[in-house]
């Protein structure tokens, strides 16, 4: 697939299956990845990759955190935070590592991180992989965050779900580009 078609024909695919990606496929999209935008060379990101025993251990994190907000919180609802990262047969953590700069703000950080997602999803698409990213709650909770290994200059910018598209991938919405650009003459 050409680097065009990809940029235009990506959807997020929430619904995965297995297999995960090889090894050979996870080393292109973080090569993928590691082309993103970076102010001053500072590599701001690193990820974690996170299958089988890690999603458990993940979604343990999670039922930890509802537990923690809703001590009365019913047996279904527990589950369901606990099976969330079970969604996908692998999961990569994009997390933006604080590099302190005096011309590069954590803010422009952040948004480099979140560009190297970009590039990993849409090098999913283009090898065939079905993937999302998701990020809600519990990528701000300090206790996923401890239980993650995250330092204290480093925050979870996206779960990213990898794996095969369950059943039909959802239509590419119409969008046009000129409702998105106004022309600026500074007057």
């Amino acid at each position: 697939m050409d680097a065009l078609h990809a940029l235009h024909s990506r959807v997020s695919v929430p619904r995965l299956t297995g297999p995960a990606p090889t090894p050979r496929q996870v080393e292109a999209l973080l090569q993928a990845a590691l082309r993103a935008p970076d102010h001053a060379w500072l590599r701001p990101w690193r990820f974690l990759l996170l299958e089988q025993q890690g999603l458990e251990r993940l979604g343990d994190l999670f039922g930890q955190v509802a537990l923690r907000n809703t001590p009365d919180i019913s047996a279904d609802v527990l589950a369901r935070y606990q099976g969330l990262p079970l969604r996908a047969p692998m999961m990569i953590i994009a997390i933006a590592r604080h590099v302190p700069h005096p011309k590069v703000p954590e803010a422009e950080q952040d948004m480099s991180c979140a560009v190297a997602v970009g590039n990993l999803l849409l090098a999913a698409h283009a090898m065939g992989l079905g993937a999302v990213w998701r990020t809600g709650e519990m990528a701000a909770e300090p206790l996923v965050h401890d239980g993650l290994g995250l330092a204290e200059n480093e925050k979870i910018i996206a779960f990213v779900y990898l794996g095969q598209p369950a059943g039909g991938r959802k239509p590419v919405p119409e969008l046009k580009p000129a409702d998105y650009l106004e022309v600026w003459t500074g007057n």
